[in-house]
């Protein structure tokens, strides 16, 4: 599992741009408090090659399942404390605030002040950005 910011990295399979080359349904990590993303370590070998073929091609974008075939898809999150499975990024923020809550009542009872103060920094980050995931998505169903 790996860590960011001081949160778990959720699994997830999203589009990765490389320079000018968009990849798409590549497994990877992503933190949603800091929006780092990681191509996930056990296929990045394969991800660096087909990154060389497609800059080499100057393919403006490739799509990572038909060059390479992930059959332990499962198995590849299995270490991850949390998994996007496409039910929605609204979710996972929701998820991860209460996470978040909880660890701040752990915090709290060990007096921890700094802890504390990064698990308010991350709380306020992971709101702001669930409050404007809520609000775009409001105004696409508007316009919808």
């Amino acid at each position: 599992m790996s860590y960011c910011c001081g949160a778990g990295m959720i699994g997830s399979i999203g589009t990765v741009r490389h320079q000018r080359t968009l990849i798409r349904n590549v497994p990877i990590l992503y933190c949603p408090a800091c929006d780092r993303i990681d191509v996930h370590p056990s296929i990045e070998m394969e991800y660096e090659i087909l990154v060389e073929y497609a800059q080499g091609d100057r393919s403006p974008e490739v799509d990572f399942s038909d060059f390479v075939n992930i059959e332990h898809r499962q198995e590849l999150f299995e270490n991850c404390t949390m998994v996007d499975d496409g039910t929605g990024f609204g979710e996972v923020l929701r998820q991860q605030i209460d996470i978040s809550l909880d660890l701040l009542g752990v915090a709290k009872a060990l007096e921890d002040d700094e802890w504390r103060q990064e698990l308010k920094d991350r709380l306020h980050r992971l709101s702001e950005r669930l409050n404007k995931y809520n609000k775009r998505k409001e105004i696409s169903q508007r316009s919808a």
